[in-house]
């Protein structure tokens, strides 16, 4: 692999500067005068971050590959600016075995894009009955250490216990869905509400998730185990993790690009590209969550990217697939939403899009500062940029895209993975 000599860039504060890749690492950062023989990037006006890591990815396959393939998913996440991605264990078959987890690890790998990282099932099939093989998923090639059911709850008290307890042993982390099934069924699609009622959609209310949060962080302190909160929607659940963290609770918590943005009365045109799970909720859940980003009590923004084929998107909204896209347009909307409002700097997002999130998964390669010796996983971005999503331009095998038509300050520039280009100017290198 050649050198490339990264000229020009902003890390983060600290000016103008000149960054030398040689053998997938960091050798020389400053004013480099000469890189005989280097590819030559010239980064003049980005601002330079460490690769982006998503926790929180569904990538389809095994399964469901018309929807979306480790290989159109990795492609999507380059080009967004990722160098790492967790990979949900809600496939077919469900990764809840040490094989099925080292199988994700392959074709991950067989990519080149990102590093594709397996998080195991909590329990076998996702039915929430019987632990799965956490350990030897832990001890496998794979070194799984983020486990969840993501897509179902762990709803059963003593299950939960007992996975927490189980991942002690080795430093993992539970994600948990929060969905209490009992107060938000299985047709329940839309914020519970007067627009909810208005529209004739099953309710989804707040404190289904609240109260689940509720008692995992009471379990965590409990087990002295980690627990982590997946796509927080809800101004309540903000207050449970912020006395959770004042206690001294092994909590993190991760908000989507999504909740950050859009709210519940995008339902009103039964639109169900705007069907997702947690739902879509009020401007005052939607400003919490913001400031909750922005003062540290939600650690991470993580996509929950989920697409699907047209077939399971395109029918009436109670019908339709939970998910939405977000591997490609996550750093914009940060950008938009909370660096160019002044709630983050560029520091913040690297932060929440990167060193957090990393460190959550134990991710020893990803999240580091950018500085000599550290492996070059890095994302160019220029900040006075704009861009008007097309959701036909996706990389993703799937168009259920929440930001087709709107322009987005802030955009993914390039993306560097190992010391190698992966993508420029919203394609693959």
């Amino acid at each position: 692999m050649p050198a490339l000599l990264i000229t020009g860039a902003d890390l983060l504060g600290h000016g103008a500067q000149d960054v030398l890749v040689e053998d997938g690492r960091i050798s020389e950062v400053g004013k480099i005068r000469s890189a005989r023989g280097a590819d030559v990037l010239d980064a003049d006006g980005l601002v330079a971050l460490p690769g982006l890591v998503d926790l929180h990815t569904h990538l389809r396959e095994p399964g469901r590959e018309d929807a979306e393939t480790i290989a159109t998913g990795a492609a999507a996440a380059a080009v967004g600016g990722f160098t790492a991605i967790l990979a949900m264990a809600n496939t077919t078959p469900v990764t809840d075995t040490a094989e099925a987890a080292e199988r994700i690890l392959d074709l991950g790998q067989a990519t080149g894009l990102v590093d594709v990282v397996p998080v195991g099932a909590v329990t076998k099939g996702l039915r929430g009955a019987e632990l799965a093989e956490l350990g030897l998923m832990h001890r496998s090639r794979a070194g799984v250490t983020v486990f969840s059911d993501d897509g179902h709850c762990v709803h059963d008290s003593r299950v939960m216990r007992r996975a927490l307890e189980y991942v002690r042993a080795f430093g993992g982390v539970v994600s948990q869905h929060a969905q209490d099934p009992l107060l938000a069924g299985p047709q329940a699609c839309a914020h519970e509400g007067e627009l909810a009622g208005r529209l004739g959609l099953p309710g989804w209310p707040g404190i289904a998730e609240e109260s689940v949060v509720a008692r995992d962080v009471m379990l965590a302190r409990h087990t002295g185990s980690r627990i982590h909160v997946a796509h927080v929607s809800t101004a309540g659940t903000v207050e449970v993790l912020r006395w959770a963290k004042a206690q001294g609770v092994r909590v993190t918590a991760e908000v989507t690009p999504h909740h950050l943005v859009l709210t519940t009365d995008l339902l009103s045109g039964y639109d169900p590209t705007f069907k997702v799970n947690p739902p879509l909720r009020p401007q005052e859940d939607v400003d919490a969550l913001r400031e909750a980003l922005a003062d540290g009590t939600i650690d991470a923004v993580a996509t929950d990217h989920a697409p699907h084929a047209r077939h399971d998107k395109e029918h009436a909204f109670v019908d339709a697939a939970f998910g939405m896209l977000g591997l490609e347009t996550a750093l914009s909307v940060v950008s938009d939403v909370m660096v160019h409002t002044g709630r983050l700097d560029w520091a913040g997002v690297a932060r929440v899009m990167s060193h957090n999130p990393a460190r959550i998964a134990g991710l020893a390669q990803h999240g580091r500062p950018l500085a000599e010796g550290s492996p070059a996983n890095l994302t160019l971005v220029d900040p006075a940029a704009e861009t008007t999503v097309d959701a036909r331009a996706s990389l993703s095998l799937s168009r259920n895209n929440p930001w087709h038509g709107r322009t987005l300050r802030g955009t993914v520039q390039a993306t560097v993975f190992r010391g190698r280009v992966t993508a420029e100017k919203g394609a693959l290198a």
